[in-house]
């Protein structure tokens, strides 16, 4: 359980880390109250865990030699494409997550524009962030960890990951994302991919 826990905690940590949905709780906690921003992006990724984690037990249900060796193909593939992301990645490649943040913010809130009630508030940082997380690399690594390792573990470190990075987006705001460097962390996110890839092929199934 504790091995699942610290592979699922930093796996997630690092791969949110300037990711769109952690520049939706950057940008939200400066438009409206924080504890109601973090209330709701919070529930939305523990959401999408849940989810995740839902999937990847009926994929364990699936011979276990093929779900180990799924895994590890998947966090080489994962790993070497990060690699590859952020030897390409310039400066320009973090304004491009911020802009989708934004554009996707003003849209919201256009539509909700006179409903600024904090249930609206809470909706609203829920549904966005639920939407943005939704098919990234963070929801497929958590399918694939709870697909070969323990659930509870990867539950728990995947809430976990997802909480620390949301609070540092939210009581942290602009000044954190601004030293957020999308190419290190996207890189050191590769890293470890391929780090878990490398164990896997070790342990073996």
């Amino acid at each position: 359980m504790l091995t699942a826990l610290t592979a699922a905690l930093l796996l997630i940590t690092i791969s949110e880390l300037g990711d769109k949905t952690f520049f939706i709780a950057v940008i939200l906690s400066m438009r409206h109250p924080r504890h109601l921003v973090l209330a709701g992006v919070i529930g939305a990724l523990a959401a999408m865990t849940l989810f995740s984690v839902a999937i990847g037990q009926v994929i364990a249900f699936l011979p276990k030699i093929y779900t180990h060796y799924a895994a590890v193909g998947l966090f080489l593939l994962f790993g070497i494409k990060l690699l590859y992301e952020a030897s390409r990645m310039t400066v320009l490649t973090t304004d491009e997550a911020v802009g989708e943040a934004k554009n996707a913010i003003e849209v919201s809130e256009k539509n909700l524009r006179g409903r600024n009630n904090s249930w609206i508030i809470l909706c609203e940082s829920f549904i966005l962030t639920f939407l943005a997380e939704w098919g990234d690399r963070t929801q497929i690594a958590t399918v694939t960890l709870a697909a070969a390792n323990n659930v509870v573990g990867v539950t728990l470190g995947a809430i976990l990951g997802h909480s620390i990075c949301a609070l540092i987006a939210v009581l942290g705001g602009s000044l954190i994302a601004e030293k957020v460097s999308e190419r290190a962390v996207t890189a050191i996110g590769g890293l470890l991919f391929l780090v878990f890839a490398t164990v896997g092929i070790w342990e073996g199934a």
